[in-house]
């Protein structure tokens, strides 16, 4: 049973969420009153018609992406830490994002050895998708196939950040030979955007982060006996293998596909996990799991209104922001902790 000051955290951080999704689609380099967001919200026509444009078109699409990725890289990330038992472990802990990079590297900066004709097809923005997407598929097949033959699941982490820097090593080589504006586009990819997806785009991200959150949600009483350690949980009854496989797919589904979408987006996922354990005060996933979806879409979407330089023309780098926000919050945090049990 949730304890009562759980319940005032959980309705406190949700209606925090629904202030800065209004606040997110609002701000920006056109300013649109909350209550002409709330009427386009409901179904009602904006008072004059290009907020409502502005609204439907770029805004809103763009406040639902800050939230699935936020949500879907902080799961990811608390999946990742339980498992290997390990505080530095990340969604991308497994090599999904350098699987990616390299898909990506592939398409934009090999594009110029095919045929003009193919390569506007492969550099659009559905072949960067499909490209990203394949990149993370290959290395997580590779991670799968390893983790049936190694039992011990630090040999994993190991293996994943091998595959991580083989992959970074194709993706210098690439970079090497490539083209000063091949370089800038593959630079504008990797520093993450959550601006150009389309409602089709959406639809797919939002369904893939889906499925991932609900294989982590029945994954949570096999990462409460995992803090346990290995061995305890074997004796507790736990299908090691099975559990692990389905966290490690549910973290690849989730890391993979916000990765295709949205571009590697750094911190979210080592960082929010962490601000639930401390404000939760508590090491149940069932508690955390709700905890870290919160404070993903909330971080997610300060970070997004910080990007956006409110009243100005200036859209700064979403994997700036999340690092320059995050890292001195989470650094405030534990300091704050450390104070309070000494």
């Amino acid at each position: 049973m949730l304890k009562s000051k759980n319940i005032f955290l959980f309705a406190s951080l949700t209606f925090l969420m629904l202030v800065l999704f209004l606040m997110d689609i609002g701000l920006g380099q056109v300013s649109i009153p909350l209550q002409e967001v709330f009427k386009s919200l409901t179904g009602q026509e904006a008072s004059k018609e290009t907020w409502q444009y502005i609204i439907v078109n770029f805004r809103l699409p763009k406040a639902i992406t800050a939230i699935l990725v936020g949500m879907g890289l902080s799961i990811s990330g608390l999946l990742m830490q339980t498992l290997f038992r390990n505080p530095l472990a990340g969604p991308y802990v497994l090599g999904l994002s350098s699987g990616s990079s390299l898909g990506v590297a592939f398409v934009i900066l090999g594009a110029s050895l095919l045929p003009s004709m193919f390569s506007s097809v492969v550099t659009s923005s559905y072949g960067i998708i499909i490209a990203s997407w394949l990149g993370s598929f290959m290395v997580l097949s590779a991670v799968l196939v390893v983790s049936q033959r190694l039992r011990n699941t630090m040999s994993i982490l190991i293996v994943g950040m091998m595959f991580g820097s083989f992959t970074s090593a194709f993706v210098g080589v690439l970079t090497y030979f490539s083209t000063a504006e091949q370089l800038q586009k593959f630079t504008f990819w990797s520093l993450g955007n959550l601006g150009n997806l389309s409602w089709s785009s959406i639809v797919i991200l939002a369904i893939s982060v889906l499925i991932g959150l609900f294989l982590s949600l029945v994954s949570i009483k096999s990462l409460d006996a995992l803090l346990l350690g290995e061995n305890y949980a074997k004796t507790l009854g736990l299908n090691f293998k099975k559990a692990r496989l389905t966290i490690i797919f549910a973290t690849s589904i989730l890391a993979g596909s916000i990765t295709a979408f949205a571009g590697p987006i750094a911190f979210i996922g080592l960082a929010v996990p962490h601000i639930a354990k401390l404000v939760f005060q508590t090491s149940s996933h069932r508690v955390l799991f709700w905890g870290t979806l919160l404070f993903g879409a909330i971080i997610m979407l300060v970070c997004d209104i910080v990007s956006q330089v409110p009243g100005t023309d200036i859209i700064l780098p979403i994997n700036a922001i999340t690092s320059i926000i995050g890292a001195p919050v989470v650094i405030w945090l534990l300091v704050g902790k450390r104070k309070m049990t000494a």
